[in-house]
C-alpha cells in the first residue's frame, strides 16, 4: 500500500491524541483545556473523511479507528468533563457525580449503529457523537469562566447535568433525522436552507456573546442547542 493510503488513518490517529490528551486535562480538572482538545480532536475527525475522499483511501481498518478514535473523543471525554464538573459544584466524589459516564456507554451504541446503517450515509439518524460531546465540552468551558452566570447558576443544581446526560444519550441512540453538512451533488434545496439557517444562527451566537460580553464557548452551546431543536421540529412537522 503506498504512502498516501496511510495519510487518512494518520489523521484520525491524531485526533484519538487530542482526546487522550483532553482526558488527562479533565483529570485535572481543566475544563477548558480539555475542551480546546476535543475542538482539535473534532478537526481532525473532519480531515480524516476529507482527506480519504480526495486520496480515495477508504479502508476497513480506517472505519474502525474512527470510531475507536471517536469513543475517546467525543464519547469518553465529555462524560468525563460532565462528571468533573459536577465533583467542581458539589465538592465530593460520590458514585452520583459519575453518572454522566454513561454517556460513553450510549456513544459506543450510537458508534456501532453507524457503521452498519447504511441509511445514513446523506444524513444522521440520531444525535452524532461529536454534537453531543461538543455540546457538553463547551458547556464544561462556559461554566470553568463564567462560573457566576446564569447558565452555570442551572448547572450547578443536583439535578441539571444528570438530566442532560439522560436527554443526550436518549438522542444519540434515537431514530430522529438529523441532516448533516456533507455535500453531495444531489442535495435538496430544503437541505441547503437548513444548513445556512444554522451557519446564520452560530454566527448571530457568535455576535450576541461578543456584544453581552460571554465567553465564546456560549457559541458553541447555544448553536448546537440550535442544531438538536431545530431537527426535532424538523422531524415533528416531517420536513
Amino acid at each position: 500500500m503506498s504512502l498516501r493510503k496511510h495519510i487518512p488513518n494518520g489523521i484520525t490517529s491524531m485526533n484519538l491524541i487530542c482526546g487522550l490528551i483532553g482526558v488527562i486535562a479533565a483529570l485535572k480538572h481543566q475544563l477548558d483545556w480539555a475542551f480546546y482538545a476535543m475542538l482539535a480532536a473534532s478537526v481532525f475527525d473532519f480531515l480524516d473523511g476529507l482527506a480519504a475522499r480526495a486520496l480515495n483511501a477508504y479502508s476497513d481498518k480506517g472505519k474502525e479507528l474512527d470510531s475507536l478514535s471517536d469513543l475517546i473523543s467525543f464519547g469518553f471525554l465529555p462524560g468525563l468533563m460532565l462528571s468533573v464538573l459536577m465533583q467542581t459544584y458539589r465538592f465530593d466524589n460520590s458514585l452520583y457525580n459519575w453518572f454522566p459516564l454513561i454517556l460513553t456507554l450510549f456513544s459506543a451504541h450510537r458508534l456501532a449503529k453507524f457503521n452498519v446503517d447504511e441509511r445514513q450515509t446523506s444524513g444522521f439518524l440520531g444525535l452524532p457523537t461529536p454534537a453531543a460531546a461538543l455540546f457538553s465540552g463547551a458547556l464544561c468551558c462556559y461554566c470553568c469562566f463564567s462560573p457566576v452566570e446564569f447558565l452555570s447558576t442551572w448547572v450547578a443544581g443536583l439535578y441539571f447535568v444528570p438530566v442532560l446526560t439522560l436527554c443526550l444519550c436518549v438522542l444519540l441512540v434515537s431514530e430522529v433525522p438529523m441532516f448533516s453538512f456533507k455535500m453531495h451533488r444531489d442535495d435538496s434545496r430544503t437541505l441547503w436552507i437548513k444548513r445556512l439557517t444554522l451557519v446564520a444562527f452560530f454566527v448571530a451566537a457568535a455576535v450576541f456573546c461578543l456584544v453581552a460580553g460571554h465567553h465564546w464557548s456560549l457559541t458553541v452551546v447555544l448553536g448546537l442547542l440550535f442544531y438538536i431543536l431545530n431537527n426535532l421540529v424538523y422531524a415533528l412537522f416531517k420536513l
